[in-house]
C-alpha cells in the first residue's frame, strides 16, 4: 500500500515538473521575459528533480510531518498575531497558489478592498512576464523547505509597483502545509523575515494629510481625461457620420488604444454570428504580426467578447486567471499570455434592442489595472458608438430606399419614338441626399406617342410619392386619351383623392404624331414652364406654359396649344432646377438659356443635352441645390408608311 502511495506521490510530482517545465519554455519565448528570473525558476526546478530522484534511490516515497509538530503551535501563535495588522503585506497561499487569507497591509499594497485577493492565484498577481517563473519558485519552496526570495512587478490597482516575493513554508496541525508569502516594496527585505520591515515607512501608501489631497488631484485629472476623451470621441463619431460603418469602428478603437487599452479589439454581429472585425494596438513594427494573429481569431462561446454579447453586460477582470478568455492563436499560445495582458475590459455595444458587438480593452503591466470608473468612460463611449452605428444603418436603408423611389421616377431607358431622336438627362443636386421631385417619361398613346416631364414642390419620400402619382396617373390615363390636357386633368382629380396635403406637382404632358413630314405636337402644360424650340437656322423660341398645378384646385384648367415641327427642329424641356441654377456670383442660369442653346442649333439631340450639362455645372461652379431634368426631342424623318 506505501508502495502504490508512493508511486503516485512520484507521479504527481513528474507531472507537476512537466507542467511548470513547459510554462518557463514558453515564458522564455516572450520578448518581455526576465531571463534571469527564467533561470533562476529552472535551477530551483533542477534541484527539486535531484531531489526527487535521490529520496526515490533511497526509497524514500516523501517526508514525514514529526519535525514541524514541535514548532506548529509557535508558529501559529506568531501567525495570529502578526499577520491581522502587521505593517508588513502578508499573503496566505495554498499549494495551488491561491490566495486563501490578505492582511491589511497587503491590500492596501494592491490598491483594493479587504476579501478582493481571496480566491485569486497568486500568479495572476503580478506581471504576465514573472507568472511562469513564481510558478516553479513556489513549487520548490513547498519540496524543499527551503525559503525562497523572487523579485517581479505586482499589479497594483495603479500600476506595476516593483516587489520582492519572501517565500516560506507555513506549517500548522492537522492541515497540509501552505506559503507564507511576504510582500517588499524595498529590496533586500522580503528575505529577511515576516516582521523585517516592521515601522518603517509604507513605501506605497504613505499616511499623513498629503493622501488626501493627494488622491483628490489624481481623482480630478482622472475626471478631466474622462471627459476630454468623451468629447473626443462624440467628435470623433459627428465628424465622421457620412463615413461607413466599418471606418467609424476603427477610428473609435484607433482613439481607445490611444488613451485607455493597449490592445483594443472590435468584434461586430453579422448575420447572428459575432466575427472579428478590427484590432488596434501599439504603433509599433513588432506589434504587426501579434495583430494579425488576434485578428485571425474567431470569437466562440469561450470568449468573453461573445458572453458580453450574449448577456448584454460589461465584464472588467482586474486580474487575469482565465489564459482562455481571448482564445488561442495559430500555434495554440493563448493569445493574453502574447500580449502581456494583466487586465482586461469587455463592453456590449448595443442600443434599446440590438446589439451590434463587443469592445474588448487590454492592459499590459505598464498600463496597470482597469478600475471602475474605466467600465462607466468605455460603456459611455460603446453607447455613443451603437448610436452612431444605427444612425448610419438607417440612413443606408434611406439611401437604398430613395435610391429606388428615384429610380421609378426616372426611366433607366426611354421608348423609342419612330423618326424621333429623344435623349434625357438628370442630375441630382450636391448638397443633401433627400429623394428629388423631377419626373420624365415616353409612353405610347392612341395613334401616337406621349412625353410627359414635371417637379415637385419640396422634397423627401412624400413629396417623391405625389410625384410618383402624377407621372403613373399621366401614364396610364394617356393610354385610353390621347388629349394631354384631358390627361392632366384626370391626374388633378387622382392628386386631390390621395391628399398629399401642400403638396402640388408641375408637369407638361405633349402627345406626338406623324402628318405626312411633319411632327404634330399637341402641348399642354400645368403650372410648368414651356419648351425651347431650336430651329435648324439658329432661332429659338419659348413656348409658353401656364396653367395650375396639379394637386392644388379641383378644376384647373390646363394651358393648351398645338405645334408643328419640321425634320432639324429641337424641342428642349426642363424642369425649373435648370432655370433657377445659381452661379457664385448668384445669376441664374435663366437668363442665358436661350443664348446657350442658341448655340448648339443643328446639332443631335444627344449633343444638345450633353453639351447643357457642361453648362449647368461650369456656370453654377459645381454646386446644385436642386435637382435638374432635361429632355430634348430632335425631329427626324417620319417613318415609311
Amino acid at each position: 500500500m506505501a508502495e502504490t502511495s508512493g508511486r503516485a506521490a512520484a507521479s504527481d510530482a513528474v507531472a507537476g515538473l512537466k507542467s511548470r517545465s513547459a510554462a518557463l519554455r514558453q515564458a522564455a519565448a516572450n520578448p518581455d521575459a526576465r531571463q534571469q528570473e527564467l533561470l533562476d525558476a529552472a535551477l530551483a526546478e533542477l534541484d527539486g528533480a535531484i531531489h526527487e530522484l535521490t529520496a526515490s534511490g533511497n526509497g524514500a516515497a516523501g517526508r514525514g510531518r514529526d519535525d514541524q509538530v514541535g514548532g506548529a503551535h509557535s508558529d501559529r501563535r506568531l501567525l495570529h498575531a502578526v499577520f491581522g495588522q502587521a505593517p508588513v503585506a502578508l499573503l496566505v497561499v495554498d499549494q495551488d497558489s491561491t490566495v486563501r487569507r490578505a492582511n491589511a497591509a497587503a491590500c492596501d499594497l494592491l490598491g483594493v478592498g479587504p476579501g478582493y485577493a481571496t480566491g485569486k492565484t497568486l500568479t495572476s498577481l503580478v506581471e504576465p512576464a514573472s507568472q511562469a517563473a513564481l510558478r516553479s519558485q513556489l513549487a520548490a519552496v513547498l519540496r524543499s523547505r527551503a525559503a525562497a526570495t523572487v523579485g517581479c512587478s505586482l499589479m497594483a490597482a495603479t500600476g506595476a509597483v516593483s516587489c520582492e516575493l519572501g517565500i516560506r513554508v507555513l506549517s500548522l496541525r492537522g492541515e497540509e502545509d501552505r506559503l507564507l508569502v511576504t510582500l517588499a516594496t524595498e529590496p533586500g527585505l522580503a528575505g529577511a523575515g515576516p516582521l523585517a520591515n516592521a515601522g518603517r515607512r509604507n513605501p506605497v501608501r504613505p499616511r499623513g494629510r498629503g493622501k488626501a489631497s493627494e488622491s483628490a488631484d489624481q481623482e480630478i485629472t482622472a475626471l478631466t481625461r474622462r471627459s476630454d476623451l468623451l468629447v473626443a470621441a462624440a467628435c470623433l463619431l459627428l465628424d465622421n457620420a457620412a463615413s461607413s460603418e466599418s471606418v467609424i469602428l476603427q477610428r473609435c478603437a484607433r482613439l481607445l488604444a490611444g488613451d485607455v487599452a493597449t490592445w483594443v479589439i472590435v468584434d461586430v454581429r453579422r448575420r447572428g454570428a459575432l466575427r472579428r472585425h478590427f484590432v488596434a494596438g501599439p504603433d509599433d513594427p513588432s506589434s504587426a504580426r501579434l495583430t494579425q494573429a488576434i485578428s485571425a481569431v474567431t470569437p466562440g462561446p469561450d470568449h468573453v467578447s461573445f458572453r458580453v454579447c450574449e448577456s448584454g453586460s460589461s465584464v472588467l477582470v482586474t486580474h487575469i486567471e482565465d489564459e482562455e478568455m481571448l482564445g488561442r492563436d495559430g500555434d495554440g499560445s493563448p493569445l493574453l499570455a502574447r500580449l502581456g495582458a494583466v487586465s482586461v475590459l469587455s463592453v456590449p455595444v448595443t442600443d434599446d434592442s440590438r446589439s451590434f458587438g463587443a469592445l474588448t480593452l487590454v492592459r499590459n503591466a505598464a498600463a496597470g489595472a482597469f478600475r471602475l470608473p474605466d467600465i462607466g468612460l468605455v460603456e459611455q463611449i460603446a453607447d455613443l458608438l451603437a448610436r452612431a452605428i444605427a444612425a448610419r444603418r438607417l440612413l443606408t436603408r434611406q439611401t437604398e430606399a430613395a435610391e429606388a423611389l428615384r429610380s421609378s421616377l426616372l426611366p433607366p431607358v426611354l421608348r423609342a419614338v419612330p423618326g424621333v431622336e429623344i435623349v434625357a438627362a438628370h442630375m441630382a443636386p450636391t448638397r443633401g441626399r433627400e429623394v428629388g421631385g423631377d419626373f420624365y417619361d415616353v409612353y405610347p398613346t392612341p395613334r401616337g406617342w406621349g412625353v410627359a416631364i414635371g417637379d415637385v414642390c419640396g422634397k423627401g419620400d412624400d413629396a417623391a410619392a405625389a410625384t410618383a402619382t402624377a407621372r403613373h396617373a399621366i401614364r396610364v390615363l394617356s393610354h385610353w386619351n390621347p388629349d394631354p390636357a384631358e390627361v392632366l386633368r384626370g391626374a388633378n382629380e387622382i392628386m386631390l383623392a390621395e391628399e398629399f396635403g401642400s403638396r402640388f406637382v408641375t408637369a407638361d404632358a405633349a402627345h406626338l404624331s406623324w402628318d405626312h413630314r411633319t411632327l404634330r405636337v399637341l402641348l399642354a402644360s400645368a403650372g410648368h414652364p414651356g419648351p425651347v424650340l431650336l430651329s435648324p437656322d439658329g432661332g429659338t423660341q419659348m413656348v409658353t406654359g401656364g396653367g395650375v398645378a396639379l394637386g392644388i384646385f379641383p378644376d384647373p384648367e390646363p394651358a393648351a396649344q398645338e405645334l408643328r415641327l419640321e425634320p432639324g427642329d429641337v424641342l428642349f424641356f426642363f424642369t425649373d432646377g435648370l432655370t433657377g441654377a445659381r452661379s457664385p456670383q448668384q445669376t441664374y442660369l435663366e437668363e442665358i438659356l436661350t443664348d446657350r442653346l442658341a448655340d448648339l442649333t443643328g446639332r443631335p439631340a444627344a449633343e444638345i443635352v450633353s453639351e447643357m450639362r457642361r453648362v449647368v455645372l461650369e456656370f453654377s461652379d459645381g454646386v446644385l441645390l436642386d435637382d435638374l431634368t432635361m429632355l430634348a426631342l430632335r425631329v427626324g424623318l417620319p417613318p415609311e408608311s
